[in-house]
């Protein structure tokens, strides 16, 4: 399929902005939009046209004349911050599952052939099936986590019952360029390397012990373009999107380097780790990340 028409949601944010500059350069007319609350200006592609909306309150019936023949919806856009959420889990709720819900029935009513969602590897909470399967069962350990899938159920129920070809993209854990301290994706790559800019200890959760499959940027942006493109009818399918690897947090900080210490005990899954073997054969992905090989570019370019 192809795309020559898409919007963004959340195209200021990391991945978001990732995305939007990989169909700039495919030559795709690309919408942002994104209301800035976690996003940032400096991201934003000059070449896109960007929309201040906030994708709780969108209406998705008025007549949005420039969103028509849009080809594909990339829906980036969450509120996806796992410990925030269990403290005020409300405005959570209203863009992770309202929102999703105002641009699948924005998609609808455009009548675009694909609608792409990032979901989250948090639907499988603390499983025990690895690498972790898209058939494993579902125990969100957060309302971020619950949010999410129920985005998905969405998009697959809007697939059956409304004929919007939609398919969902279970991130685990993803790094790289544009990583910020505050925004939607926070991971503790950002975190660690602050700390240790400013003569800190890196401060980490639990034991440290716990795993996690850290996936490049640019190997999601990839995922959502094929997604995007694929022939096949997706009928909400959805996908693992993870490097196959897995890393402890101990692990990590030793890459980074520095003091550790320890002391917050938090909710959060022991591991994880993808079993990516439905999106290489279905979507023909591969990620090519390699964490280690990232990091050492990482620390030269802060000076670490």
């Amino acid at each position: 399929m192809m795309i020559k028409k898409a919007i963004v949601t959340g195209g200021a944010g990391f991945i978001g902005s990732n995305l939007v500059d990989k169909l700039i350069d495919m030559g795709v007319e690309v919408h942002i939009i994104d209301d800035l609350s976690t996003g940032f200006e400096k991201n934003i592609n000059p070449k896109a046209k960007f929309h201040k909306i906030d994708i709780s309150t969108i209406n998705p019936d008025l007549a949005w004349w420039e969103f028509k023949n849009t080809d594909a919806i990339f829906h980036t856009a969450a509120l996806a911050r796992v410990q925030p959420s269990i403290e005020d889990p409300i405005p959570f709720d209203s863009v992770n599952v309202g929102g999703t819900l105002r641009m699948l029935k924005l998609a609808h009513n455009l009548g675009v052939k694909r609608f792409v969602y990032s979901a989250s590897s948090s639907c499988y909470g603390n499983n025990k099936n690895f690498p972790t399967p898209e058939t494993e069962s579902t125990n969100p350990l957060s309302p971020y986590g619950l949010q999410k899938y129920v985005g998905e159920q969405y998009c697959k129920m809007f697939s059956e019952v409304y004929g919007l070809d939609t398919v969902s993209l279970r991130y685990f854990n993803v790094y790289g360029e544009r990583m910020s301290l505050e925004g939607a994706y926070k991971l503790a790559i950002p975190i660690f390397a602050n700390q240790i800019l400013n003569g800190k200890p890196l401060t980490i959760n639990n034991d440290g012990e716990q795993r996690r499959d850290f996936t490049y940027v640019g190997d999601v942006v990839n995922a959502n373009i094929l997604a995007a493109t694929n022939p096949e009818d997706l009928k909400g399918e959805a996908f693992n999107i993870g490097n196959g690897d897995n890393y402890s947090v101990n692990e990590l900080a030793d890459m980074l380097g520095g003091e550790k210490s320890y002391g917050n005990k938090v909710i959060e899954p022991f591991q994880t780790l993808a079993n990516n073997s439905k999106a290489k054969n279905i979507l023909d992905w591969n990620p090519k990340g390699d964490l280690p090989t990232w990091i050492e570019t990482y620390k030269k370019e802060l000076g670490i």
